[in-house]
């Protein structure tokens, strides 16, 4: 159901409370935390196997492909995850024209207020901040486990 307006597509229902196979949700939701913890997992599994990568070419070559199959499905799955999760908060802030009606001091409907919440809460809980500082710090220990497996050839 969409109708169009000066050429531009615009949506009877906002998107965010459709998923994938287009059934209608009561509204934008944070997802339960074993998702985000298994998620969270996966991501760091794929990040530790990237980063082991550079250890089997030194000890098991033979490790080395499988070991970057791990990883590549691994962020395959966690970045799928990542960009709905992404999408789904970006489409929010556009069907329910949050900035704009922030910039203009507009009055915020209970609706609004709930995609904020929804929104904050969803930054909030997020452990992104701690998987980044996780993949800085395997980074640094995968270069220097290279560097001391090479000055010992």
């Amino acid at each position: 159901m969409q109708m169009h307006f000066r050429g531009k597509r615009k949506r009877r229902f906002p998107s965010i409370w459709y998923n994938v196979q287009g059934m209608k949700n009561s509204k934008p939701h944070i997802v339960p935390k074993y998702v985000v913890y298994s998620f969270f997992s996966l991501g760091l599994v794929s990040a530790i196997a990237f980063r082991a990568i550079i250890v089997f070419q030194h000890l098991e070559p033979s490790w080395v492909r499988p070991v970057w199959y791990i990883g590549t499905a691994g962020y395959f799955l966690f970045f799928l995850y990542r960009y709905r999760i992404t999408r789904k908060r970006k489409t929010a802030i556009e069907d329910f024209h949050l900035i704009e009606k922030i910039k203009s001091n507009a009055c915020l409907q209970d609706a609004d207020r709930e995609v904020l919440l929804y929104l904050l809460t969803s930054i909030k809980l997020s452990l992104e901040d701690l998987n980044y500082a996780i993949i800085f710090v395997l980074s640094v220990l995968a270069v220097g486990a290279d560097l001391i497996l090479s000055a010992m050839k």
